[in-house]
């Protein structure tokens, strides 16, 4: 299968190396067992309608996220979890800095994130034993837990990836923006600000990768890496 390929409607402005089409429904009849994934920059609606007569399977569909012209959402519409769909919603809304939307009820049962921050260059060893421990604290095991989360700046930290990988977790990252202007309260860090210009990492980053969400682990150093923890639904 091809890594990706841009399709934009004739309508659109013409871009190097995209294909034209004229309408969803037919060029989603055409790419749908193309792909493994499918991202769609359109109204859900809109989706729902073209996709509706091709799906067969949660196991053979390709994974459908789809997004809207503002890049707010990201949402995991078909084979979220078997599928990937899911992983992908997440992939792009770590890219455009947009909210993943995930409904399956195996992620739903999950209730808690941990914010990370690390230094650059930290070992995944060092960090998924931060985060079992940190979990300990809490009382609390990994089946519990929904996203890892850290701050935008980490989105090439190998380790910090290979971690998340290892754990089996999703990873999220929140914008630095977002981290700067929230309202939510969180501990401040003056070597944090003077290191990479942002307030905190750990803290902001748990609780702004959920909703609703409350720390019941305050920022803690284990292992050489900052983890604090979030629950969701709890205000």
């Amino acid at each position: 299968m091809p890594e990706a390929d841009l399709y934009l409607h004739s309508a659109v402005a013409q871009m190097a190396k995209a294909k034209r089409f004229d309408a969803i429904v037919a060029l989603s009849r055409k790419i749908f067992r193309r792909y493994a994934g499918l991202v769609y920059v359109c109204p859900t609606g809109v989706v729902v309608r073209a996709i509706a007569p091709l799906v067969h399977h949660k196991l053979s569909d390709p994974a459908v996220v789809v997004l809207d012209v503002g890049a707010r959402f990201a949402i995991s519409l078909l084979s979220g979890h078997e599928g990937g769909a899911n992983a992908l919603a997440l992939r792009v809304a770590n890219i455009l800095g947009a909210e993943p939307v995930v409904t399956t009820t195996t992620e739903a049962a999950k209730n808690l994130i941990v914010g990370v921050g690390c230094r650059r260059g930290a070992a995944s060893e060092q960090i998924v034993a931060a985060v079992h421990e940190a979990l300990r604290k809490v009382s609390a095991t990994p089946e519990q837990v929904r996203l890892l989360a850290s701050a935008d700046i980490k989105a090439k930290e190998t380790g910090l990836i290979k971690a998340a990988a290892r754990l089996g977790l999703s990873l999220r990252f929140i914008t630095s923006d977002e981290i700067r202007a929230t309202p939510r309260k969180f501990q401040r860090s003056k070597f944090v600000k003077s290191k990479v210009n942002l307030p905190a990492v750990a803290e902001p980053a748990a609780l702004l990768a959920g909703r609703r969400t409350q720390l019941i682990l305050p920022k803690t150093i284990l292992h050489g890496v900052t983890v604090a923890i979030a629950r969701e639904n709890c205000l």
